[in-house]
């Protein structure tokens, strides 16, 4: 990318030299104060700048990059944390019209089976634009639960459950009530970030489909439960090239699942900014198990084959959901993003993809959920490599496993066979930890110690798994 420099143009990375390995130190911007920061002032070798000073790294809010992208130009060796129109993937809305457009695609070029491996998300209406269409698959389904996300919202601002037609019909006209009073205005449309105003989403799925989880809201979302991974860190959209975190963690409710009241969001929303105002939350126990320890328990319970297929899935929901928006995304060789994947796993151990977030929370609720972001992040830049000392031929780094590079990275050895797929195993590695530097080496494996009986005896109390 080559912008004119010009009066109206901010530059950074110009000085001492334009290549990375020239360079003595990294200089880093950031408006985060959170284990972030932690990270990047601990980082040997970079140094932080503050206000209007020239910089290398630059970990940007979103607000940034709609003001100022295109007016910065940025030397070969910048890097920044978002893809302009990011959007695409990160706007419940927008992620819904890519992968439905994607769904067809593959069933135009490769069959109704290929398209079918799409199917991990729930029926989904746009509000108001898809009203109509909405109101028609609702007396189609009368008694189902639905849920209404703001499109542009996070940590469980303006949702709520519903299942009467009357409440969208309110929330239609605007005087929806006390229910509704957190949905606010989102921005107004524009080429940068563009947006509906008190634009929302009505989700759902449909009754044939089994137990969808909370989508649907039928008994079975007593055994729901939401693994929050924050997982792909994406270099390039052209060719694909996408890693894939090795950990992660399961949040979960502080109160007992009812489906009585549907207005209480303790019960239906696991997003810790709602739980930790619970009265009884417990600050030191949080509503979150780590990945590893959560994929162990299962497979005490279901087996490990059936756990290895829910991951094998949620391999398959990371991969094509980027895939959706490899052609719209605008790829740019400054530019990378850390995804942080909300998804949903039923009682027949499917996943469905809730959401996909362009800034995954880096505040950390605990002393493990702070290790845990800590050891993420100074992957993350390792993987960024802004000091060049990767080679370009590494499967693994840190925490980080290569799962897709312009095609499937397989965790054996030398090019893979594709004829048929057969025996392929896709080199991922999600809730399986290892600990190892950067580059290749040998691994040494960490196997989570026995499950703590009373958070085993408190998940089959709530009857979650």
């Amino acid at each position: 990318m080559s912008r004119p420099k010009n009066q109206n143009y901010k530059g950074h990375g110009l000085s001492k030299g334009k290549e990375r390995e020239q360079r003595a130190s990294i200089r880093f911007k950031t408006t985060l104060m959170n284990t972030l920061m932690d990270v990047l002032r601990n980082r040997p070798g970079w140094v932080e700048v503050k206000d209007e000073g020239e910089w290398d790294f630059y970990w940007c809010d979103v607000s940034w990059l709609r003001e100022n992208f295109d007016h910065t130009y940025m030397d070969e060796h910048v890097r920044i944390s978002h893809f302009r129109n990011h959007y695409e993937l990160t706007r419940k809305n927008y992620m819904v019209k890519n992968l439905k457009r994607f769904r067809k695609q593959l069933e135009r070029e490769a069959g109704k089976l290929e398209a079918a491996k799409c199917d991990f998300f729930p029926k989904t209406f746009e509000m108001p634009c898809e009203y109509h269409l909405f109101v028609e698959e609702f007396r189609k389904n009368p008694g189902i639960t639905w849920i209404m996300k703001p499109v542009a919202r996070s940590q469980g601002k303006g949702i709520f459950l519903f299942r009467r037609l009357k409440d969208i019909m309110d929330w239609r006209k605007g005087n929806a009530g006390k229910k509704l009073t957190s949905l606010e205005a989102q921005p107004a449309r524009s080429t940068a970030n563009p947006s509906g105003s008190h634009s929302s989403v009505a989700l759902c799925n449909h009754r044939r489909h089994p137990s969808p989880g909370l989508f649907q809201l039928p008994q079975r979302l007593a055994t729901t439960i939401l693994l929050s991974v924050s997982v792909d860190v994406v270099l390039q959209y052209i060719p694909l090239r996408a890693w894939l975190y090795r950990d992660g963690f399961a949040r979960f409710s502080n109160t007992r699942f009812t489906l009585s009241s549907i207005d209480d969001q303790y019960v239906h929303l696991t997003n810790v900014a709602v739980q930790k105002t619970s009265p009884d939350y417990h600050p030191k126990k949080g509503c979150k198990w780590m990945l590893q320890r959560f994929r162990q328990y299962l497979a005490s319970k279901h087996g490990p084959e059936a756990v290895e297929t829910l991951f094998s899935d949620m391999d398959n929901i990371f991969i094509r959901s980027l895939q959706s928006v490899q052609k719209v995304i605008i790829s740019d060789k400054h530019c990378f993003e850390l995804y942080g994947y909300d998804i949903l796993i039923d009682q027949d151990l499917k996943p469905w993809l809730l959401e996909v977030n362009a800034s995954p929370s880096l505040t950390a609720s605990s002393q493990e959920d702070y290790e845990l972001k800590t050891c993420l992040l100074e992957d993350t830049l390792h993987v960024v490599d802004m000091e060049a000392r990767l080679t370009g031929r590494e499967k693994r780094v840190g925490g980080f496993d290569l799962m897709w590079n312009d095609g499937p990275v397989s965790r054996e050895e030398g090019p893979p066979d594709l004829s048929g797929m057969g025996n392929f195993v896709t080199n991922t590695h999600l809730g399986m930890w290892a600990r190892w530097g950067v580059g290749t080496g040998d691994v040494s494996w960490e196997v989570p110690g026995s499950l703590e009986g009373s958070l085993a005896q408190w998940l089959d109390c709530f009857n979650l798994i």
